[in-house]
């Protein structure tokens, strides 16, 4: 039991930071914060993404590009022009360094409020921290006990951001329903979103990209916008009223 609940406080921590801090902050710049509660979520980012921490400005720029030009080549994650899963990930992951090491050409209206903390973003992205974290996981399972079937977890622990971006960027452009046609193939992969904390309503998030909450209908309730409601109340953050990013 202590080894499940690791994995599943794993899950939704790690998808927790990425939704709100790189995805709907620095991606689509929904709501601000002042530097300090943004070096906060920088380092709470870091702790619960663990090995597959992801640096916000290079995500914000990758997604960014994503919305711009979904579905054609230019596309960092598109399964329309992937053979399968691995073949998008590995895509997806060529482009997200190319933009880290800033090896890809990118243009300005990607570039504009973008959070930068080169320092995390070095440590996050570095072996010695992949590596670290993959030990501190295996003595979480090994102080447990646990059971030798629940070792094939630890790889889920170690690409636990890229597994989630794969179910929304492969799944939620193939399969789910459309509340709006628009001219890509994204999806509502989930009616109601337990598993993907409100990103699972992807066709809502293309339509309308800066809004802080992602579900619209009455039962497609997005578990994030309470939190980020509660945090703009207590003034760690303030929700824009007309959101700049794209």
């Amino acid at each position: 039991m202590p080894i499940l609940i690791f994995f599943v406080a794993h899950w939704y921590l790690s998808l927790f930071s990425q939704t709100f801090f790189q995805h709907r902050y620095a991606a689509h710049g929904a709501f601000t914060m002042s530097k300090f509660w943004e070096k906060v979520f920088y380092i709470f980012a870091f702790i619960t993404q663990g090995a597959s921490y992801m640096s916000p400005r290079a995500y914000a720029i990758m997604h960014r590009m994503h919305h711009a030009y979904t579905d054609t080549e230019k596309d960092p994650h598109s399964p329309s022009f992937s053979t399968d899963i691995p073949d998008m990930m590995f895509r997806t992951n060529k482009f997200y360094i190319g933009i880290f090491k800033k090896n890809i050409q990118v243009e300005e209206r990607f570039l504009k409020n973008l959070p930068d903390w080169p320092l995390i973003d070095k440590l996050g992205v570095s072996w010695l921290s992949t590596v670290a974290w993959a030990v501190i996981y295996i003595s979480v399972y090994v102080y447990f006990n646990a059971a030798p079937w629940m070792y094939i977890l630890i790889p889920v622990h170690l690409l636990m951001g890229p597994l989630h971006g794969t179910i929304i960027n492969w799944f939620a452009h193939k399969f789910g329903t459309v509340n709006h046609e628009l001219k890509n193939t994204s999806k509502n992969l989930l009616p109601v979103d337990v598993l993907m904390l409100g990103e699972a309503y992807h066709n809502n998030h293309h339509k309308h990209p800066s809004r802080v909450n992602f579900g619209q209908k009455w039962y497609e309730f997005d578990p994030v916008y309470p939190v980020i409601k509660i945090l703009d109340w207590i003034r760690v953050i303030r929700i824009r009223k007309i959101p700049t990013g794209l």
